[in-house]
């Protein structure tokens, strides 16, 4: 079979470096080209030094309309400046990384309708779309903890989310809370209560759970590591624990990188790979569910592959049989 061309745009942040990394080692693509209108002509070994010695390929400033799949690795909201801008092939299938489309009032896009890239959720859907709008991070870690209770139709009160991601999180981009200075030895929140991705966390809990009705409380940290993201989420709940964690079980069987821990979770077991642990601990009648992930891998780019193999029928977990950074 012929190999999938690839094009990338916003060649070069963090997500985009990753993108580059899995694709170069997937058997079934090669990278067309790669997009950056600050660092055309420069080597992209320039700006992501491990691929020195791995990859030649240069920067552009150019787009080839007719690659096979597109990836945008842009900031939010620049996702529809660029496809205004630039026109790509009616056999051109788009995966989405920034927030443009992910929510049903934004899907639709100059007749292009895109789903919601959440493989344990929609993968059906996902295997015969054209356009895919890619789950953000935070989001992907708490909807993985959260889908099981609504597809069984058991979140009935608030759920409470504490949630800390690493400094990738944030991007490459310099700001006051990005400097090593500011990060080193510390932890903050931001934006609590109100995160961006709170939008998609309650279109998904709603498509499985419609009568769901109370409030999703979200307070995101930054936490002084690169990258990774810890989840927990605690509601109010009835049945045991040992009930919890058959209905986690049962949701995720046929999942190929969700899986549910035994013991407690930490970061290393899941960093550096496109899986997602869950676990499911019971204190009097609250189940406090912990998720983790790796902000760059399952809560982007891994995902976004894991999402181009299902739109081309290939096996699920090619190109990402990734080894965990442990020690």
């Amino acid at each position: 079979m012929k190999k999938i061309k690839a094009g990338i745009i916003g060649g070069a942040g963090y997500t985009a470096g990753e993108l580059i990394r899995l694709l170069i080692n997937h058997p079934e693509t090669e990278i067309d080209f790669v997009f950056s209108t600050s660092n055309a002509g420069n080597k992209i070994s320039k700006i992501h030094q491990d691929l020195v010695g791995t990859l030649d390929l240069k920067f552009t400033d150019t787009v080839n309309p007719d690659v096979d799949v597109l990836f945008l690795c842009l900031g939010h909201g620049n996702s529809v400046k660029f496809l205004e801008a630039n026109t790509f092939s009616d056999n051109t299938k788009i995966i989405d990384l920034g927030n443009d489309f992910r929510l049903e009032a934004d899907k639709v896009f100059n007749g292009k309708s895109f789903v919601y890239g959440l493989p344990e959720l929609n993968k059906e859907a996902i295997v015969s779309a054209n356009y895919i709008a890619n789950p953000g991070c935070f989001a992907t870690a708490i909807q993985l903890g959260l889908l099981p209770l609504a597809d069984a139709g058991l979140l009935g009160n608030d759920v409470h989310i504490n949630a800390v991601t690493g400094a990738t999180g944030a991007g490459t981009s310099l700001s006051a809370t990005t400097h090593y200075t500011w990060r080193d030895n510390n932890f903050s929140y931001y934006k609590p209560f109100t995160h961006q991705h709170l939008g998609e966390i309650n279109q998904s809990v709603n498509q499985l759970q419609p009568s769901f009705n109370s409030e999703i409380i979200f307070m995101p940290n930054r936490g002084n590591f690169s990258r990774g993201i810890f989840a927990t989420i605690y509601t109010d709940y009835e049945g045991t624990v040992e009930d919890a964690k058959a209905i986690y079980e049962a949701f995720y069987a046929d999942a190929k990188f969700t899986f549910v821990a035994d013991d407690f979770l930490h970061m290393k077991q899941v960093v550096n790979t496109n899986k997602c642990l869950v676990h499911v601990h019971k204190h009097n009648g609250k189940l406090l569910i912990s998720s983790v992930i790796d902000n760059l891998l399952k809560g982007a780019s891994g995902q976004a592959v894991q999402n181009m193999n299902l739109m081309y029928g290939l096996e699920e977990t090619l190109g990402l049989g990734l080894k965990a950074t442990y020690f």
